[in-house]
């Protein structure tokens, strides 16, 4: 446009005037476009959208109390005067979550990575802390009590703010130099530690124990990590080869394995051991999730907060719905008031953990009667999965999935959210866990035959 074309040229000080400034110029000048007949009505237009444009950045980057402020006291005010955007955050915060998702899910391992990072080195390598892990596999929204609207950024953008998070203590293992940061490589191989269920481990652990004396050695356990990552989607596909990361000769010699076969790589590792591991492992993620929607330390999380880890792993096309249903919570004031413990937050992870069970349940409940009340699932929870909720937790899950306010639960929307939780942080691949057992199979068969000789084959 060309009144645009001719304002970018103005120097500084006319762009800065306010709309009564130009007023008073134009005045002095003497024109008027009625003493102009010739001049065409474009043109006319034309200046009627220069004046607006000028109006509009005088009102973006001016306010009553600062008359004359300036790009530089602008960035130096930032966190004092957070800028204006034409959408409110909460509406930024569903757009920055559905596109975190696709990242997660969709997006090669280096630039999820590269997109929850939050720690650059001075030559260019990034890192992780414990909470960034978390945040790359479990989809999170950014804390309700917190100014936050997304949880990470692509470099050349401007950091989002600091999500509060305790450290871990725990995660220290995946750090081989103790600097309390994750580099990429650690990052592939926890991500496919994580990915595996405690069911498929169990096959392939049991079917590389050649002796079967209940042991594995650091050769075995490699060759296992290797098919675990193979069926991995984030492990299968990673490469390293984007800028700032130093992916080294091998994923697996991360700082885990000193721990499990010592530091000269003798040490065998036994079944019952790994196991636990996978265990301490889930709970530490889930801790790190609480600690990140506890933004102001209180030792527990709003309503709202913990509604919103309920939905996090919802179908985008369900997204929608289900976040009105959260933001709803705030009419209602004997629901918005209630907040979750750590230990309460624990017993949900736990139901859904054992959601095949609970699933059944609900589903004989609901052919039994016409609703599903509250009285069902807590009963359904605790005789079938061994889990007692309390009254609070089962209100804001039945605030949230009783779609039609009659009372009973909505049992098919809670469960396929649920389950697809499990489902997206295990991550696999489209050939499945058949394929993979399968696979594992011929490769134990191909590895017996190698070392006969010199293993027990007898089981």
């Amino acid at each position: 446009m060309p009144a645009w074309s001719a304002l970018r040229r103005c120097p500084p000080t006319i762009r800065g005037m306010s709309l009564t400034q130009l007023r008073h110029i134009r005045h002095l000048t003497g024109t008027d476009i009625r003493h102009y007949p010739k001049i065409s009505f474009l043109k006319w237009i034309g200046g009627i959208l220069t004046t607006s444009t000028l109006a509009f950045a005088f009102y973006s980057y001016s306010s009553p109390n600062y008359p004359s402020f300036s790009f530089s006291d602008t960035l130096q005010s930032r966190h004092q005067h957070p800028p204006k955007y034409l959408f409110g955050d909460a509406y930024r915060r569903k757009i920055f979550f559905n596109y975190e998702k696709r990242i997660r899910m969709r997006s090669p391992p280096e630039k999820v990575f590269e997109y929850f990072a939050s720690f650059e080195a001075p030559d260019g390598e990034i890192f992780m802390t414990p909470a960034d892990l978390m945040r790359a596999v479990v989809p999170v929204f950014p804390p309700s009590e917190s100014h936050l609207v997304r949880d990470g950024y692509l470099r050349g953008e401007r950091s989002p703010g600091e999500l509060r998070c305790a450290p871990s203590r725990f995660f220290m293992l995946f750090d081989t130099n103790s600097d309390g940061r994750v580099s990429f490589k650690e990052y592939i191989f926890f991500v496919t530690l994580l990915s595996i269920p405690e069911s498929s481990f169990s096959v392939a652990f049991k079917m590389f124990d050649l002796d079967c004396n209940g042991e594995i050695d650091i050769y075995e356990f490699k060759k296992v990590m290797a098919l675990m990552r193979a069926h991995n989607r984030q492990g299968a596909h990673h490469s390293g080869l984007r800028a700032g990361h130093n992916l080294g000769r091998h994923v697996d010699n991360g700082g885990l394995l000193q721990d499990f076969f010592g530091e000269d790589g003798k040490k065998r590792l036994q079944y019952d051991t790994f196991v636990q591991f996978l265990r301490d492992l889930h709970e530490e993620m889930l801790e790190l999730e609480f600690a990140h929607y506890d933004y102001k330390l209180r030792g527990t999380i709003s309503a709202k907060d913990f509604a919103l880890s309920m939905i996090a792993s919802a179908d985008l096309k369900y997204l929608n719905k289900l976040l009105d249903r959260v933001d709803d919570l705030d009419n209602e004031p004997q629901l918005s008031h209630i907040r979750i413990s750590f230990e309460e937050f624990k017993k949900f992870a736990e139901l859904r953990k054992k959601l095949q069970p609970f699933s059944l349940a609900l589903f004989c409940f609901g052919q039994a009667s016409v609703l599903l009340t509250r009285s069902d699932f807590k009963r359904a929870a605790s005789q079938v999965c061994g889990v007692s909720l309390t009254d609070n937790l089962i209100e804001l899950v039945f605030h949230v999935f009783d779609t039609n306010r009659d009372g009973s639960l909505s049992s098919d929307e809670f469960v396929r959210v649920l389950e697809k939780r499990e489902r997206d942080i295990a991550q696999p691949t489209e050939a499945g866990i058949l394929n993979f057992v399968s696979c594992c199979g011929n490769c134990t068969r191909n590895y017996k035959s190698h070392l006969l000789s010199s293993w027990p084959t007898s089981c």
